[in-house]
């Protein structure tokens, strides 16, 4: 019995030697596969070779891991295959800037967006009205004291065991992650900031940014590192402003920025086209 066909995702990284493209492509050829996209990347500066490809095959699952076995056990590749469009069961973490957390589950409700979000969760109650319009669960628990941090992080990490989460968004969670949850949900952690920092820290950067009137407003989303906003870049925008400009059409071209900047990240990873090359990534668009 032929299995209908199945539109899959391939990508894979290993030290960059000759042959790797022939043999990968055997391999598909010999699980009776069709490549539909192909991307590739050689890193000068780490010497790693990356690649993304989508397949259409019949043939079942085990058999197209069979096929490529050979292959990923010669070069040592770092590997996964999925199902094109499968939802990334995903995890966000709010405060109380509503704005990116709406943008997520908008495209999510519209089927413009591959995750799940099966929870919502913050340190504060203000988004929970958010959440339940677009009937997503949502759970809130103070962070003030050094143990709350601990319970609440301690919470994250059991929500990601029993919903099998596989990103956590931060959008627009105001709190330092901690360097033992970092390690524990490394490259799989996503956070947004606009492009003040560091220039202008505090509770209004904006303000402080009008008042030195700057003229470009950006925003920069990047996988989470203990080294505080200093983890792989995924995705950055930015747009001109001038004098004109008040405060408060700031922060809203400003969280413009930011929610369309967070979404494209989440989307990229969600399809499986940011892999990571040390301290940078390499995109697959």
């Amino acid at each position: 019995m032929t299995l209908a066909a199945t539109h899959w995702i391939l990508t894979l990284v290993c030290e960059d030697r000759p042959g790797i493209v022939h043999a990968i492509t055997g391999a598909i050829v010999e699980a009776a596969g069709n490549i539909t996209e192909s991307q590739q990347f050689s890193s000068d500066d780490t010497g790693r070779f990356f690649m993304r490809l989508q397949v259409e095959s019949s043939v079942s699952r085990e058999r197209f891991e069979a096929a490529l076995a050979p292959v990923t056990s010669k070069y040592s590749m770092e590997w996964q295959l999925d199902v094109v469009g499968r939802p990334l069961r995903t995890l966000v973490l709010v405060s109380k800037a509503g704005h990116c957390l709406n943008d997520l589950l908008y495209r999510e409700r519209a089927d413009q967006l591959s995750v799940e979000i099966p929870l919502v969760m913050s340190n504060h109650n203000d988004l929970a009205g958010l959440a339940e319009f677009y009937d997503v669960p949502f759970e809130s628990h103070p962070v003030v004291s050094a143990g709350q941090k601990l319970a609440f992080e301690d919470r994250v990490q059991e929500v990601v065991e029993a919903h099998d989460i596989e990103l956590v968004v931060l959008a627009r969670y105001m709190q330092i992650i901690s360097p033992a949850l970092c390690d524990a949900l490394s490259g799989k952690v996503i956070n947004i900031h606009h492009s003040f920092l560091p220039g202008f820290k505090g509770a209004n950067p904006y303000k402080q940014a009008h008042a030195r009137g700057v003229k470009l407003i950006g925003a920069t989303a990047h996988f989470v590192t203990s080294d505080l906003d200093e983890g792989p870049i995924i995705e950055q925008n930015v747009v001109r402003v001038d004098h004109s400009r008040t405060p408060a059409e700031l922060v809203a071209i400003g969280q413009d920025e930011e929610s369309r900047t967070l979404t494209q990240a989440v989307k990229w990873f969600a399809e499986h086209r940011v892999l990571l090359d040390g301290a940078r990534t390499i995109i697959f668009k």
